[in-house]
């Protein structure tokens, strides 16, 4: 089963949403309109909120998950993604904030408590500490990620077109799912 409860949480599904047969959705999720989350994928709300965007896109074999308030640490920490997001096959993204537009690299990591800016390109591989903020427009690189150099404005024209993309597969398998 793709979507499962956990306690009294039920994940919420906008409109034209692509999700995989062999992708998990549990608990406190809420994925706005648009989304696609593709094979393998894991999105567990288990113990704070999910939310994600419209447009975003969940890769192959991603991993979304949140932390709790507990002995160390006073509240629980949720997860936050922004619209027309690319996350990269095979990246964990955990209990932090992406902002609009941003692309996660293949194999990225992203810790508590991390905020991407807008238009934030993340190279694949990189690892982004907990607590760190990386400021919109530049491209980030390496473990611990750093800032390598400006985005051009390709590179952000790229970030917008890639959600878009991602949008237009996501409706052709909808369109298969039916047949």
């Amino acid at each position: 089963m793709t979507m499962r409860d956990f306690k009294d949480k039920t994940p919420h599904i906008g409109t034209a949403v692509y999700l995989d047969e062999s992708a998990v959705v549990i608990g406190d999720v809420k994925l706005a309109d648009d989304v696609s989350v593709w094979p393998m994928a894991v999105i567990r709300g288990d113990v704070a909120t999910i939310t994600i965007a419209e447009g975003t896109n969940i890769q192959d074999g991603a991993v979304l998950h949140v932390s709790h308030a507990g002995k160390y640490s006073p509240q629980n920490h949720p997860l936050t993604i922004g619209k027309g997001v690319t996350i990269g096959h095979r990246a964990v993204v955990h209990a932090c904030t992406v902002g609009n537009y941003c692309l996660i690299g293949i194999g990225a990591i992203i810790m508590d408590d991390v905020v991407l800016e807008d238009y934030v390109m993340l190279g694949a591989g990189s690892l982004v500490p907990s607590g760190k903020v990386l400021a919109s427009g530049y491209l980030y690189l390496g473990s611990p990620a750093k800032q390598a150099r400006p985005l051009t404005e390709t590179e952000k024209q790229f970030l917008e077109y890639s959600a878009a993309h991602y949008v237009v597969l996501k409706n052709e398998y909808l369109v298969m799912q039916k047949k």
